[in-house]
C-alpha cells in the first residue's frame, strides 16, 4: 500500500479527533482510497489512549495503553495537527480551531467524541484512565473494613454500560482474593435487565455471573441522590450504600456551525453525512447514535471512509452503517464475549461465549484499528490474567427486577 504518496490535487480530508472514530476513519480511508486523498488529522491530544483496559488498572491487571498519535498518523502518510476543532464555516468549507487556524477542507469528518460530566453528586465517578487512583483508594477502604456496602450506579445517559459491570465483578473477586468477607456489592441500573442492550441470551449470562459472584442487582432504578449511608433511587426507595460508584453522563460538544440535538450530539444519515451540511461527516461518540462504544464508533467510521473513498474515485461500494455490538467483559476469570446486532436499537440477535467471537479478540473491535494496534502492542491489549481467589462466603441482599428483595449468601468462586 502506498504510504505518504499523495497527488497534489487530491481531495483534502480533514479528520477532527484522535480517538477510535478518527483513527479508524484515517486507516480505512487510506486503505480504501490509497493515494487519492490528502488527509489531515486534527487533535488536541498527543496520545491515543486505549481506554477499555482502564477498568483493570486499579486491580493491577492491566493498563490503559498509550500510542503516540503523531507517529500513528505519519506512518499512514497523513498530517497531524495538534489542535482542536471549535467551529465550522460550511459555506467556505473551512474548519476553525482553538488556536486560531483556518483549515480548508473538501470533506470534513467530525470525530471529536463526547464530554463526560458528573451524573451523581456525592458518588465516586469512574472517569476511565484518570480515575484509577481514586478507585484504588476505595478498594483499600473495602479491604480495611471501613466500608460495608458499595453500590455501582448506571445512570441514564451513560452511553456504555459494560465498564460498570466489570468494576463490580472485579471488585468482588478482588475482595475474595484478599479474603475480605461481609461487603455488600450492588448494581443499580436504569436497565430492565443486566446489559439488556446485548439481548436476552447475553443478559441472562451476565445475570447468572452476577448471582454466582454474590452481586445484588436492582434494575429499572434511577438514582436521585447520595445520602448518609444510602443511595436514594426511584421508584424503590433507598439502598444501603457507604460508598457509591457511578459512570459519568455524556453530552455533545456543540461545535459552532454543526447541527446538534438538545444534548449536543450530531445527527447523521446511514453513511455518516451530517444532516443539512454538504461535505461534512461525523462518527463516534459525537453523533446521536445512543451507544457510545469503540466498536460502534469504528463501524461508523468505516461507513464514512467508504463514502470518502468512493467520492475520490476508488472502486468502493459504500455500505450503510448497520451496527453490530461486540463487548469483551472482564470478569476476573474467563472473559465473556458478547455480541448482538442492534439495528433496531437493542439486541436482535444475541450471543455470549467464553471464547472469542471476533478477531483479534481485543476490547475494541475495529476492522482496521484493532489489528493495527494488536500488531503494535501484541499481548498488552489482550484480556488480563485471572485473579487468584479462594472461595469466600459473602452475605448479600439480592434485589431482583423492580427492587424486590431476597436474602441469602453466595460465594466468589475459585475458578
Amino acid at each position: 500500500m502506498p504510504n505518504g504518496i499523495e497527488h497534489a490535487g487530491s481531495p483534502r480530508v480533514v479528520i477532527a479527533g484522535g480517538g477510535v472514530a478518527g483513527l479508524e476513519t484515517l486507516l480505512a480511508a487510506r486503505h480504501l482510497a490509497q493515494e487519492r486523498l490528502r488527509i489531515e488529522l486534527l487533535s488536541p491530544q498527543r496520545d491515543f489512549v486505549y481506554r477499555p483496559l482502564a477498568v483493570a488498572e486499579p486491580f493491577g491487571l492491566g493498563r490503559a495503553h498509550r500510542f503516540d498519535l503523531a507517529h500513528l498518523v505519519a506512518e499512514r502518510g497523513a498530517r497531524y495537527v495538534p489542535d482542536a476543532l471549535v467551529a465550522v464555516d460550511p459555506d467556505r468549507h473551512v474548519a476553525l480551531t482553538r488556536d486560531g487556524r483556518e483549515i480548508a477542507y473538501d470533506s470534513l469528518v467530525v470525530a471529536c467524541g463526547a464530554v463526560s460530566v458528573e451524573a451523581l453528586p456525592g458518588a465516586l465517578t469512574f472517569w476511565g484512565p484518570p480515575g484509577g487512583a481514586e478507585f484504588r483508594d476505595l478498594l483499600r477502604e473495602l479491604e480495611s473494613g471501613g466500608t460495608r456496602d458499595v453500590v455501582f450506579v448506571l445512570p441514564p445517559g451513560a452511553g456504555w454500560p459494560l465498564p460498570l459491570y466489570e468494576l463490580a465483578l472485579l471488585t468482588r473477586l478482588h475482595l475474595a482474593s484478599r479474603r475480605v468477607a461481609g461487603v455488600g456489592v450492588t448494581i443499580a441500573t436504569h436497565e430492565a435487565a443486566p446489559l439488556e442492550l446485548f439481548g436476552a441470551r447475553a443478559s441472562e449470562t451476565v445475570a447468572g455471573l452476577l448471582a454466582e459472584r454474590g452481586i445484588a442487582v436492582c434494575t429499572s432504578s434511577y438514582p436521585v441522590r447520595v445520602d448518609e449511608g444510602a443511595l436514594e433511587i426511584v421508584p424503590s426507595g433507598r439502598l444501603p450504600a457507604d460508598r457509591v460508584v457511578s459512570m459519568p453522563r455524556l453530552t455533545g460538544r456543540r461545535i459552532a456551525g454543526v447541527p446538534h440535538d438538545g444534548e449536543g450530539f450530531i445527527p447523521t444519515d446511514e453513511h455518516g453525512r451530517v444532516e443539512g451540511l454538504d461535505d461534512v461527516y461525523a462518527a463516534g461518540d459525537a453523533t446521536t447514535v445512543p451507544v457510545k462504544q469503540g466498536g460502534i464508533a469504528a463501524q461508523q467510521a468505516d461507513a464514512v471512509a467508504e463514502s470518502l473513498a468512493a467520492r475520490a474515485g476508488a472502486p468502493v461500494d459504500p455500505k450503510p452503517f448497520r451496527p453490530v455490538l461486540r463487548g469483551l467483559m472482564l470478569t476476573g476469570r474467563e472473559p465473556a464475549f458478547l455480541r448482538a446486532e442492534i439495528s433496531g436499537g437493542r439486541g436482535e440477535t444475541s450471543e455470549a461465549a467464553p471464547h472469542a467471537l471476533w478477531w483479534p479478540p481485543g476490547k475494541i473491535a475495529g476492522k482496521y484499528l484493532a489489528p493495527h494496534l494488536a500488531a503494535l502492542a501484541k499481548a498488552e491489549l489482550q484480556p488480563p490474567p485471572p485473579l487468584e481467589a479462594d472461595s469466600v462466603s459473602v452475605e448479600v441482599e439480592l434485589r431482583a427486577r423492580g427492587g424486590t428483595q431476597a436474602h441469602g449468601s453466595a460465594s466468589a468462586p475459585a475458578g
